[in-house]
């Protein structure tokens, strides 16, 4: 324990990170987050452009994001959870400010693979994810969604992640960033409030 608590010192003051407050409001505000891992990743001389994000289940708890390849996408998904994450375990977090709502679980469907050995393609597992995710996500849980639909035909894959976004919506209230190529999925702000 003891070391683990000096870890968690040494890396916050060594990488300027700032103590979270925590809270049992369902929401989750950060203030200049940075990825933790990226940031230490970089050229010298680089710094890490900082991102707000603002999630809460009164006015909006839906984040969709587009934008091309290589944009930082999946890394501000990745960011949000592991601030969010790093406040649950009680270390400072990588961010000018942070107010993290109590969170039962963080999912995440992230990245492409498959499993081909056990007959599983890659629209499987992806699929297969999504489904325990839609089980077992609560208005309290965090869902980090990247591309969900990729593994399939543009159209089928549009209606998947559609489909998936509306369920979030209607069903489960999780605060939910979804990153996707599928500039479509921006007209569901025209439908849905928050």
């Amino acid at each position: 324990e003891l070391d683990c608590l000096i870890s968690f010192a040494e890396v916050s003051n060594s990488n300027n990170y700032k103590r979270p407050q925590i809270t049992t409001e369902k929401k989750i505000e950060i203030k200049n987050g940075r990825h933790p891992v990226v940031e230490k990743n970089l050229k010298i001389g680089q710094n890490f452009i900082a991102n707000d994000t603002y999630l809460d289940n009164q006015s909006e708890f839906i984040h969709i994001l587009t934008g091309p390849n290589m944009s930082g996408k999946s890394c501000y998904l990745r960011q949000v959870g592991l601030i969010t994450l790093l406040t649950h375990i009680g270390c400072y977090v990588p961010a000018e400010e942070a107010i993290i709502g109590l969170t039962d679980r963080i999912f995440t469907r992230v990245g492409a693979s498959d499993n081909l050995s056990a007959g599983e393609s890659t629209f499987l597992v992806e699929m297969q994810e999504a489904a325990n995710i839609l089980n077992n996500a609560t208005s309290r849980s965090l869902v980090l969604l990247d591309e969900v639909g990729r593994g399939t035909a543009t159209y089928d894959g549009i209606s998947i992640a559609w489909a998936i976004i509306e369920y979030i919506y209607e069903k489960l209230e999780s605060k939910t960033i979804f990153a996707t190529h599928y500039h479509e999925l921006n007209e569901l702000e025209q439908i849905f409030e928050r």
